[in-house]
Order: C-alpha cells, then sequence, then structure tokens
C-alpha cells in the first residue's frame, strides 16, 4: 500500500475534486452514517446494502454493490483517521469469491467549506494496475453525481425545516 503522503510515485493515484452545494457536516455525514451512504454509493444502477459501518479509528466498513443484472461486489476495510467533518482515511478491498481480497487500496477525503459549500477531495493510492484505476475512477465519478443529488436533496429537507 502507498502512503499519498510521501510517496512521490503518484502515477496509479487516483485523484478526484468534486464540490457540493452543502455544508462539510451533511457532505461528511454522507460519508459516515450508513443510512445516508447506501442511498448515493455505487455506480447509476447500482443499489448498495450496509453490512457494517464503524466510523472510528479502527472500525471496520463492509458493504455490497449490487448490480443491476444482481451481480454482488462485496468491499470493506478499516477506518484509520475519523476527524468530523474535514478528514476520513481508510482502507478499501474487494472480496473474491475465492475468499481472498483484493490488493488493499488507501482511500483519503478531505472535506473544507469552500463558498458556502464543501470542497471535496478525494485521492485512492495502491492500486495494482491502471484498468483497476480507471474502473475506479467510473465507479466513483458516478456515485459523486449521485452523492451531488443526494446532498442537495438532504440540505434542501435540511433550510426548509
Amino acid at each position: 500500500m502507498t502512503n499519498p503522503e510521501t510517496d512521490t510515485d503518484n502515477s496509479r493515484d487516483l485523484v478526484l475534486v468534486r464540490r457540493f452545494n452543502a455544508p462539510c457536516d451533511l457532505v461528511f455525514r454522507a460519508w459516515t452514517d450508513p443510512e445516508a451512504l447506501v442511498q448515493w454509493c455505487g455506480p447509476h444502477g447500482f443499489k448498495a446494502v450496509g453490512d457494517r459501518l464503524e466510523a472510528w479509528p479502527g472500525g471496520r466498513h463492509r458493504a455490497c454493490l449490487i448490480a443491476p443484472d444482481g451481480e454482488e461486489h462485496w468491499v470493506g476495510g478499516k477506518y484509520l483517521e475519523v476527524e468530523p467533518p474535514h478528514r476520513l482515511v481508510f482502507t478499501h478491498a474487494w472480496e473474491r469469491g475465492t475468499g481472498q481480497t483484493s490488493p488493499e487500496t488507501l482511500v483519503t477525503i478531505t472535506f473544507r467549506e469552500s463558498d458556502g459549500g464543501t470542497e471535496m477531495t478525494f485521492r485512492q493510492s495502491g492500486f495494482e494496475s491502471a484498468s483497476s484505476l480507471a474502473g475506479h475512477e467510473s465507479g466513483w465519478s458516478e456515485s459523486f453525481e449521485r452523492l451531488s443529488s443526494f446532498v442537495g436533496t438532504e440540505s434542501e429537507g435540511r433550510n426548509n425545516a
């Protein structure tokens, strides 16, 4: 696993920066509240089912992304840093049918107040191949589109309350 803070070869790092029209605490909660996470996580057409979400250092996470054809994709890992509402660091590995997992990657997300909203910087490092990185880029990009809709809906409901 690479360390994004010290590794100088970032050719296998995925970095996505997104801006949301919602406060940091709401965007952070979308990542750490199990009921919120399943509403937006996964590419278009996928359904997320949470199994475990222990958003504290040393806590575990595990979920299933169910493809439109019903195929299940289980993923899990461990939280290394949880600093509400500004930073999350956790490991990420796909479970394989053999009982093994894919090579572990490291996800680091920072949330920063920006022009009345939130700038989220997402970094996933340690990919075993360029094709794995490309697949994750596509999946996360679609997830973040869903996240934008989710926090927009959530923040509108919250502002009108």
